[in-house]
């Protein structure tokens, strides 16, 4: 039980200009994928994408909010969810198997994004009558390059801006 005291030091607070960051990111990559839907009638928003804003804009260096991880984490989890439902069906233990399945998948990928663990869980609860394979276009692919764009542009304001650090998993070199 030792283990799990923690006992360590909060983060430092951020300064202002990432709360911004993070404040104007979310705004704009929510605003702008719900206008589109809405003048579109196709869905380009779904629930992730809420703590994908919050990766991509809060800790933009992190592995998990760079491009590769977004895009594909969101790819390769909502192909799964899709397989699973359409192949398996909609039992909770078709839902477990799925999550644990998607988690393996990124993680062999290179490509791991703890929101779209969720992707399974969203497309196996909607179901087969709301959900068809066009869902890996729009909103998923869609979706994921649009706030991806976004927080390049977010990510880069002012000069500490240096986002991404990786995209093909090639790192940047210094100097």
């Amino acid at each position: 039980m030792k283990k799990l005291r923690g006992g360590g030091a909060l983060p430092p607070r951020p300064k202002l200009i990432q709360m911004m960051k993070g404040l104007v990111g979310g705004f704009l990559g929510i605003l702008t994928l719900s206008v589109l839907g809405q003048s579109t009638g196709v869905p380009w928003l779904m629930a992730p994408f809420g703590a994908t804003c919050v990766i991509l804009f809060a800790a933009p260096a992190s592995p998990l909010a760079q491009p590769r991880n977004v895009i594909a984490g969101h790819l390769i989890t909502s192909a799964v969810g899709l397989v699973a439902l359409y192949a398996l069906g909609d039992s909770i233990i078709v839902m477990s198997l799925a999550v644990g399945v998607a988690i393996m998948l990124m993680q062999y990928f290179r490509a791991v994004h703890p929101p779209a663990g969720a992707n399974p869980l969203v497309i196996i609860l909607a179901g087969q009558g709301v959900i068809g394979f066009d869902y890996l276009i729009t909103p998923v692919l869609i979706g994921s390059v649009t706030l991806v764009a976004i927080a390049s542009v977010i990510n880069n304001y002012g000069e500490e801006g240096n986002w991404p650090v990786y995209w093909h998993g090639f790192s940047r070199q210094k100097g």
